[in-house]
């Protein structure tokens, strides 16, 4: 991972307007095509295309023989990287010209080869569609070299050289950023697990390099599908926000339920904050203004019924609050208050970082996630079973308490078995911290709640029998891992009724564990209630086949095609945001440069 030794950028709310206008005006004109920018289906694409590329059969370009440019070629590797090109990517590229025999990449007999070179720069300036930072590639190197050899008659070996090890520079540096990311999520304070990409990076750039066409072989390397792509959409339309200036905060003052009385200004300030995030709010209703009715349905009083439809927090408004409230993972009562204001305060920069920080976490993420998967979000508290790339099974989780040693981390293993009717074996610290405490102000406690000591490798140890007050309820999902973090059933069922659901000690809860059995093991629903209910205690039954589980951390993601901005639980956007903060909103020298090369990109 690269680009963390940088400074880290802040944003600043003036003079985004012109920076995401001439970045929007300066890529359009080179984007791959309509939607085939990341999104589902374009994996496939790029790998039914029939068609390889070789430099092998190259012998000279422009007079040039390739012996001499080999010569060039490796004189520039053993010079000095470009400025913008770290460490790590430098490093691959010598890989790749060593896997080519030293061969200029980006070339053919007559001159710089077009369409590859064209494929190239187009990745490269639309980079910024991805939320990447721009100021990390060589944009205005390449407009330069390019420059240089558009001009030249007949450019000279080291001039070709430079262009062909720039371009390839450039290629490493956003295939790896494509494959693995900007941003080091060690580096971030992020408790993340897993690791970004299942292959390695170097044979996944030559692989791409040979496919032809290059500019869907070079998409293919970012992620595809449906969320990776809404993001994208998303990131675009709140560029468009706050290039408009954002929005305004909606005024501190009392806390108000639908019927309530406010000034008309902060009432009006309330609709325009949810009118620019697209929201829609029904004019101000005269007959709630007339008689107001409180949410609980008793009659308003004769002060509130004088009041003016624009200083009533009336049904329409409500209304539009609790979408605002369901968007943001907030509980939904149509109330404003702290929670609700806070959110609606927090300025439209940082959601816009927050929307690139979500898709720099999707590039963590390994391309492939398998055929048959388990993804759980924390932030979202929703886990998805997909089959065959499709979801089969979804349903709401309980997820850990907001303390670091109760959190749930990111993480991806492997489901192996299923434990039906299972004891509960206390954790040494929760044992000292939590029941301990109990049974010494109450000696009945462990009787009270089917509890018994056990004895574990010479440790006494608390356990809970089966049965219907276990705390893993009737069911538990292992998958081997360090965190001693698994899935499984749950006695408080009330819970998933709260629409903030942190509450366990690390663990997953799911609301639907029968059926989340039927669909691990391939067995019916009778098969399954007779196991949960009627079976053996503490009875483990192997899947049939290993099946992947990835608990990951999303704190903007796309349901019911609209864009929900999770609770961030654990509090790790600010890092990650202030990282990628130059990927959100890109700088005016990295406009200008952006401009320079799409100008010399074009030219034939």
């Amino acid at each position: 991972m690269r680009h963390m030794s940088r400074t880290l950028p802040t944003f600043r709310a003036g003079a985004l307007t012109a920076a995401l206008f001439a970045i929007s005006a300066a890529v359009s004109a080179c984007s791959i095509g309509g939607d085939e920018r990341g999104h589902g289906g374009q994996a496939q694409q790029a790998e039914g295309d029939v068609g390889a590329w070789s430099p092998a059969s190259l012998s000279e370009v422009d007079g040039v023989p390739v012996a001499t440019l080999r010569s060039a070629i490796q004189q520039r590797l053993d010079g000095k990287r470009p400025q913008e090109i770290e460490d790590e990517a430098w490093e691959h590229t010598k890989r790749l010209y060593k896997r080519f025999q030293g061969t200029p990449l980006w070339f053919d007999k007559s001159g710089v080869d077009n369409d590859r070179a064209e494929a190239l720069t187009n990745a490269v300036l639309n980079a910024s569609d991805d939320g990447l930072r721009m100021d990390v590639y060589p944009v205005a190197e390449l407009a330069q070299t390019l420059s240089v050899i558009r001009q030249a008659k007949r450019p000279t070996a080291e001039q070709i050289a430079d262009a062909d090890v720039l371009l390839t520079a450039a290629y490493a540096s956003i295939g790896e950023d494509f494959l693995t990311g900007q941003v080091d999520p060690r580096k971030v304070s992020q408790s993340w697990h897993i690791e970004a990409n299942d292959e390695n990076v170097d044979s996944a750039l030559v692989r791409t390099l040979t496919k032809e066409p290059l500019d869907k072989a070079i998409a293919a390397m970012r992620p595809t599908g449906e969320d990776y792509a809404g993001l994208q959409k998303q990131l675009e339309r709140y560029r468009g926000i706050v290039s408009k200036g954002g929005w305004k905060p909606v005024p501190e003052g009392k806390a108000l339920k639908r019927g309530d009385a406010d000034t008309p200004a902060r009432l009006a300030a309330l609709r325009a904050r949810l009118a620019a995030e697209g929201i829609e709010v029904p004019a101000a209703s005269s007959a709630d203004a007339a008689n107001p009715a409180p949410a609980g349905g008793t009659s308003a009083t004769p002060a509130r019924r004088t009041q003016s439809a624009g200083a009533t927090f009336d049904a329409g408004l409500a209304a539009a609050l609790a979408h605002f409230q369901a968007l943001h993972a907030i509980a939904v009562d149509s109330q404003l208050g702290k929670e609700t204001l806070d959110a609606l305060n927090v300025p439209a920069e940082y959601r816009l970082g927050q929307i690139a920080a979500n898709l720099e976490r999707m590039r963590w993420m390994p391309r492939s996630l398998g055929q048959q998967y388990i993804y759980v979000n924390v932030p979202a508290f929703h886990l998805t079973a997909y089959d065959k790339g499709e979801p089969a099974l979804d349903m709401k989780v309980i997820v850990g308490q907001e303390y670091e040693d109760k959190s749930t981390p990111v993480f991806a293993d492997s489901m192996e078995t299923v434990v039906f009717r299972p004891y509960w074996n206390v954790t040494p610290d929760i044992q000292a911290k939590e029941i301990e405490p109990k049974l010494a102000s109450n000696p009945g406690y462990l009787a009270a709640n089917d509890m018994e000591y056990f004895n574990d490798g010479g440790q006494q140890r608390i356990r809970q029998r089966p049965g219907p007050k276990n705390s893993l309820g009737l069911v538990k999902f292992l998958f081997p891992n360090d965190f001693n973090i698994y899935l499984h059933d749950t006695p408080n069922r009330e819970l998933f009724d709260k629409d903030v659901r942190a509450f366990s000690h690390g663990c997953i809860r799911v609301e639907k564990p029968a059926e989340l059995a039927q669909w691990v093991l391939g067995w019916d629903a009778a098969r399954v209630d007779a196991a949960m209910h009627d079976g053996k205690d503490n009875q483990s039954v192997k899947l049939p086949h290993k099946i992947p589980v990835y608990i990951t951390y999303a704190t903007t993601f796309i349901r019911d095609g609209e864009l929900h901005f999770g609770n961030d639980l654990y509090h790790r956007d600010d890092e990650l945001v202030k990282a990628i903060a130059t990927g959100a909103v890109p700088s005016s020298a990295t406009v200008k440069a952006v401009e320079q090369l799409k100008a010399i990109a074009k030219k034939a």
